[in-house]
């Protein structure tokens, strides 16, 4: 080969944006037999990563994440854009496809400064930014108070540690991609459910580009792609934003994914919940779940989901 890489992957430059980049280079370079050198990363400071003091719904939502790096890709500076996938808007540009997602880790959070939510002292400070987990910690501790944590997992631990909240939450698959398997304790996911997507991480390239999508493809885990694609399914017809408080979980039997997702209000104090089942041959169930719940949901809950925009594209 020459000494040109074969890819260009872009990436936010946190730590863990590029400890996962690493991982998808060391997957590519395994599925085609390169050498380390035949994937070169290409780091970009995204635009959420520069304002850390407000919550990314207040600053323009899952968009900073990814803006920077939908334009390299659209300017040819980069090939591929790998994605933490839990933070990637749910319809995206048609000029864009998402050509291989890895084999998805832990989906649960972990909880950081106690044993377990009952051992949460009474009425402790939960630091998070997510209206999903502040709506569940309200849920099962109403006596707790939210305050805002944003900022990389060293930062939100180094605010936790200077005392200014007594505990958070972060993602174990997170914590493991940067060794730090034994921080925390983690939640079960049947009784804390996740965030659609999260574990997951994603490959995206220019839908036209046959032979970049080739090349990610042998990368692609079929089981993670389903499970991802049902989850982002559910939330481009529930009409969810950055405001608005979902959890789902998917576990597969056999050929078929049983989708759970519960919405709450932003106060925990209303939640409704349902599952679905989604086979080769019913792809619009994640939607008529999402129809179900809109249905059901309570005056605290309805107003942060819109529901499925006229005209929306499907996600890919």
């Amino acid at each position: 080969m020459t000494d040109q890489p074969k890819l260009r992957l872009g990436t936010r430059q946190s730590p863990l944006a590029m400890a996962q980049a690493r991982e998808a280079r060391a997957r590519l370079c395994a599925a085609h037999g390169w050498p380390e050198s035949a994937v070169e990363l290409v780091p970009v400071r995204a635009s959420g990563d520069k304002v850390q003091d407000r919550p990314l719904a207040e600053i323009g939502g899952k968009a900073l994440w990814t803006k920077e790096l939908d334009a390299w890709l659209g300017e040819g500076r980069i090939d591929g854009a790998v994605h933490s996938m839990k933070d990637v808007e749910t319809v995206r540009p048609q000029a864009l496809a998402i050509a291989a997602i890895l084999p998805r880790a832990d989906v649960r959070d972990v909880l950081v400064g106690a044993a377990s939510l009952a051992e949460i002292p009474r009425g402790a400070r939960v630091g998070t930014s997510a209206p999903r987990r502040a709506a569940q910690m309200l849920h099962h501790r109403p006596d707790c108070a939210v305050v805002t944590f944003r900022g990389n997992v060293a930062t939100r631990l180094a605010r936790l540690a200077s005392g200014e909240a007594e505990v958070t939450l972060l993602a174990a698959a997170g914590l493991g991609r940067l060794g730090e398997e034994g921080v925390g304790t983690p939640l079960p996911a049947t009784d804390w459910l996740p965030a659609p997507a999260q574990g997951a991480i994603g490959i995206e390239c220019r839908a036209g580009d046959a032979a970049v999508r080739a090349l990610l493809a042998a990368v692609d885990h079929a089981p993670s792609r389903a499970s991802v694609l049902a989850e982002r399914a559910l939330l481009a017809a529930l009409g969810a934003t950055c405001h608005s408080p979902v959890a789902a979980l998917s576990r597969h039997e056999g050929e078929a994914i049983v989708l759970r997702a519960v919405l709450f209000s932003p106060d925990g104090n209303e939640r409704v919940e349902g599952e679905c089942r989604v086979t080769p041959g019913a792809p619009g169930a994640p939607a008529a779940l999402a129809a179900d719940l809109l249905a059901r949901a309570t005056p605290g809950i309805a107003p942060h989901f819109a529901g499925p925009p006229e005209g929306s594209a499907t996600p890919r």
